[in-house]
């Protein structure tokens, strides 16, 4: 399995590009959409980048459209959704799948590293969340009723661990 930096993703606008730049840095990995009914969960998000971001948070939005087909939209739609309606700043990047044959292989990585309940892989629903350690180790995953607010401490373990 090569390093989660390494693993080739595309920003929002559709630039090819890695995780790279976030080396060092606590990553919450988040996949999102715009017509869920944990969308509300974008002002949250949002907010543990802004409070904890100086200290190296950074929340990265992989839109997914594969539950109840609530993430629709195209680039642009998505970014004005997500701009207008949250103010979103963090990162966000082309929408993927996070299972099946098509799965993308950040989302591989993350749930192999990680399996949910029972030991599955397999993402359950929109908003699932994980949290990657300065180091790249995937530390923990936070299924959809996890609200951001709920990961402040363990977010502030990562931040704080060398």
């Amino acid at each position: 399995m090569e390093p989660i930096y390494d693993v080739p993703v595309n920003t929002l606008s559709g630039e090819p590009t890695t995780l790279a730049k976030y080396e060092g840095k606590v990553l919450l990995i988040v996949n999102v959409a715009s017509k869920c009914g944990f969308t509300p969960q974008y002002e949250g998000l949002e907010q543990l980048y802004r409070e904890y971001g100086t200290r190296g948070l950074v929340v990265l939005g992989f839109p997914c459209n594969q539950f109840g087909a609530q993430e629709r939209g195209n680039a642009d739609e998505i970014a004005t959704f997500c701009k207008t309606t949250y103010d979103v700043t963090f990162p966000m990047f082309e929408k993927i799948n996070v299972n099946g044959a098509n799965a993308h292989p950040l989302y591989q990585h993350l749930k192999a590293s990680v399996p949910g309940v029972l030991g599955t892989e397999m993402i359950k629903w929109n908003f699932t969340k994980f949290l990657v350690d300065r180091h790249g180790k995937v530390a923990s995953r936070h299924g959809s009723n996890a609200t951001p607010a709920s990961l402040r401490t363990e977010i502030e373990t990562l931040l704080s661990a060398a």
